[in-house]
C-alpha cells in the first residue's frame, strides 16, 4: 500500500469532494485515488484488526486498496460513499481467514487478554462495563456462522447502514435484517439477556 499513499494530490482535489467523484475522476488521474485511501484506510484497519488482529489488517488492508483501485473502472459512481464497496472487499478477503478468526476469538474467550488497545465490548456492544463480558462476546461471536457475523460486525463495527451492508455483501436488505437478528439473538443470550449490540435505530 506504500505506492498508493505515497501518492499527494493537492488539497483543492481532495476536499469537498465525495466518494464517487473520486473513484470516477482516478480513471484518468490514478494519484486521486490516494486521497480514498487517506479518508477510509484508518476504519476499514480497524475493522480488520477487530476481527483478525493487527498484523493480518495491515496486509488485508493494503490488499483491500489494491483490489479496489484495480476494480475503479467498474464503480458504480452513482454510489457516493465508497466504504460499502471498501468493506465488501475487505470481508471477503477476510473469509480466507475464517478459521484464524475463529480461533483468535476463542483464545480471547479463553484468556480474556485482547492484544488491542481498546476493549472488544467498547466496539461490539453499547458500551458494556465489565470486561468480564467481552469473553463471553467473543464465545458468541465464534459461534456465529460467517454470514451472520458478517451482518453484525459490518453494522456494529463498520457503522453500515441495513442498507449499505446489503450492498457490501450483495445481499438482499431482508437478509441482512434475518442475519441481523439472528446473530443479535445469540450474543444476546451468550450475556444473559443483555442487549450488547448497538446497531442502529432501524430496527
Amino acid at each position: 500500500m506504500t505506492a498508493l499513499s505515497a501518492m499527494s494530490p493537492s488539497p483543492d482535489q481532495a476536499g469537498g469532494l465525495s466518494d464517487a467523484e473520486l473513484v470516477g475522476q482516478s480513471r484518468t488521474h490514478p494519484e486521486r485515488f490516494a486521497v480514498l485511501f487517506e479518508r477510509h484506510s484508518k476504519p476499514i484497519h480497524h475493522y480488520v484488526a477487530r476481527r483478525l488482529g493487527t498484523q493480518a489488517a495491515d496486509d488485508i488492508v493494503g490488499e483491500t486498496f489494491l483490489i479496489a483501485f484495480g476494480r475503479r473502472a467498474t464503480y458504480d459512481v452513482d454510489q457516493s460513499r465508497a466504504l460499502p464497496w471498501l468493506y465488501s472487499i475487505a470481508t471477503t478477503l477476510i473469509a480466507r481467514h475464517h478459521r484464524d478468526e475463529t480461533r483468535y476469538l476463542r483464545a480471547l474467550q479463553r484468556t480474556g487478554v485482547d492484544p488491542l488497545p481498546e476493549p472488544l465490548a467498547d466496539q461490539v456492544a453499547t458500551r458494556v462495563a465489565a470486561q468480564a463480558q467481552e469473553r463471553r462476546i467473543a464465545g458468541a461471536l465464534a459461534g456465529l456462522s460467517q454470514g451472520d457475523r458478517d451482518v453484525l460486525l459490518l453494522v456494529a463495527w463498520g457503522d453500515l447502514t441495513y442498507e449499505e451492508t446489503a450492498v457490501a455483501l450483495s445481499v438482499p436488505i431482508g437478509t441482512v435484517r434475518s442475519r441481523l437478528h439472528r446473530a443479535r439473538r445469540s450474543v444476546r443470550a451468550a450475556l444473559g439477556g443483555d442487549h450488547p449490540v448497538d446497531t442502529s435505530p432501524e430496527d
